[in-house]
C-alpha cells in the first residue's frame, strides 16, 4: 500500500473525497484531528455537571416540566460526548484514561463552563449563548468536515444542539416580559455575552495550529465563527430589549464589541474589570489554563463513580 503523503492528503481533501480512517490520512492529520476532538469531546462532557448545577435551586424552574427538559438536554450533551470519545478510541486514544483519570486542569473546554450557572435563568441564557455557540462550532463542522465518519455523526448533534438553543431563547422571549425576570436576565447577559465570545478561541493571528482550516476540519476561522455568533445573538438581545455592548457597523459590515477585549474577569463576583482596560491574550491563556471556580467540582463529579469502583478493585 502506498504511503499518504501530504499532498495526496490534500489532494483528497481538495478532490471532496472524505477521509474514513487513518489509513487515508498523514499522521499530522489524525494528531490534529484527536486535539479538535478531544476538545469538542470534553466540552460536551463538562456541560452535563454545569447545566445541573443551575437545577440545584428547585426554587427558580417555573415548573417540574422543566427540570424535566433540563434532564432531556444534559442526556443530549452526554450522548454527544460519547460520539467524539468514541471516535477518538476508534483513532488509539485511551478514552478510559483521557475521561476518568486525567486531572481537572488537564480538561480541554471553554472556560465559560467553569463559572457556574446557578439560576434557571442563568441556565437559559446559557443555552442561548453557549449552545448557539456550540451549533456554529459545529454546524461549520458538519458542513465542512473532511473526516466522514464525524461529518455524519454530526446530522444528529446538530439537531439537538438547535433544540437546546431554541429552549434558551423561547425563555429568554419569555423571561424579558416580566420586569423582575428581565433584570435578572440583564445581570446574566452582562458577565456571559463576553464569556463566549471567548469561546471559539485566539484571534487569528495568534493561533499557534492552523490545521483547521487547511485539512478542512472546519470551514471557517475563530474570528468568522465569532461573527457569526454574534450575528443571531445580538439581534436577539436588541430584541429582548437587553443591553448588549456590541453593535453591527454597516460600514465596515461586521458586529463589532463595546467593551475592552480581551478583559479581565472576577469568576467569584461574576463581573468584568472593563475599568481596567484590555489585557493581553496570554492573560487570557493563562486564566483558561488556571480553570475557573467550579472546574474540579464538575470534573470530580463525573470521575466519583469510577474512582470509587477502582478503590474497590484495589482493595
Amino acid at each position: 500500500m502506498t504511503a499518504v503523503t501530504e499532498e495526496i492528503l490534500l489532494d483528497r481533501i481538495k478532490s471532496g473525497k472524505l477521509i474514513e480512517d487513518s489509513s487515508q490520512a498523514t499522521e499530522r492529520y489524525i494528531e490534529g484531528l484527536k486535539r479538535t476532538l478531544i476538545v469538542s469531546a470534553d466540552t460536551e462532557l463538562i456541560s452535563a455537571p454545569a447545566y445541573m448545577n443551575a437545577t440545584k435551586d428547585f426554587s427558580t424552574l417555573p415548573s417540574v416540566n422543566n427540570y424535566i427538559t433540563v434532564m432531556g438536554i444534559v442526556q443530549d450533551e452526554l450522548g454527544h460526548a460519547h460520539i467524539a470519545y468514541r471516535m477518538l478510541r476508534d483513532l488509539g486514544v485511551d478514552t478510559e484514561e483521557l475521561v476518568y483519570e486525567r486531572k481537572p486542569r488537564q480538561f480541554k473546554y471553554p472556560y465559560a463552563f467553569d463559572v457556574p450557572l446557578e439560576s434557571f435563568t442563568e441556565l437559559i441564557v446559557g443555552n442561548g449563548f453557549y449552545d448557539r455557540a456550540g451549533f456554529v462550532l459545529l454546524s461549520d463542522i458538519h458542513q465542512n468536515c473532511s473526516y466522514g465518519p464525524w461529518k455524519r455523526a454530526l446530522v444528529k448533534v446538530d439537531r439537538e444542539e438547535n433544540f437546546h438553543l431554541r429552549h434558551g431563547e423561547k425563555w429568554m422571549k419569555a423571561f424579558s416580559k416580566d420586569p423582575e425576570k428581565k433584570a435578572e436576565l440583564q445581570r446574566a447577559v452582562d458577565w456571559m455575552f463576553p464569556l463566549t465570545l471567548e469561546w471559539f478561541g485566539l484571534p487569528d493571528g495568534k493561533k499557534k495550529h492552523n490545521e483547521q482550516i487547511e485539512y478542512g476540519y472546519k470551514g471557517s476561522t475563530n474570528d468568522q465563527l465569532r461573527q457569526t455568533w454574534m450575528s443571531h445573538t445580538v439581534p436577539l438581545c436588541e430584541g429582548l430589549g437587553l443591553d448588549v455592548p456590541a453593535h453591527y457597523d454597516a460600514e465596515g459590515e461586521k458586529y463589532v464589541v463595546d467593551f475592552p477585549f480581551p478583559a479581565q474577569f472576577d469568576a467569584e463576583e461574576k463581573r468584568w474589570k472593563f475599568e481596567d482596560g484590555a489585557i493581553t491574550w496570554d492573560d487570557v491563556m493563562k486564566r483558561w489554563k488556571d480553570r475557573g471556580p467550579n472546574n474540579e467540582e464538575y470534573v470530580n463529579h463525573l470521575q466519583r463513580g469510577y474512582k470509587e469502583l477502582y478503590a474497590k478493585d484495589v482493595v
